[in-house]
């Protein structure tokens, strides 16, 4: 049951952060590398839970939304 739910959990966020992806941009080409973090953590996520590795795929996903909700306040990123 926890299993399922966690599962359940990191899948919801993970929707919506592939939602919220699509509305991002840089605003300096330049930190390209920061965009690709938060990408990267995307795959990594979609990854582990293929695997089955829930608590990877549940962090992985946190970091993603850590990365771009700190490049939006740094103003690296914005929404568009």
């Amino acid at each position: 049951m926890l299993e399922q739910k966690l599962r359940k959990e990191t899948e919801k966020w993970l929707e919506k952060i592939e939602v919220e992806r699509k509305k991002i941009k840089l605003i300096d080409d330049s930190k390209k590398e920061l965009l690709n973090n938060i990408d990267a953590y995307i795959s990594d996520c979609r990854h582990f839970l293929k695997e089955g590795k829930l608590i990877e795929a549940f962090e992985a996903v946190l970091w993603a939304w850590s990365w771009m909700e700190i490049l939006l306040r740094l103003k690296i990123l914005k929404r568009f």
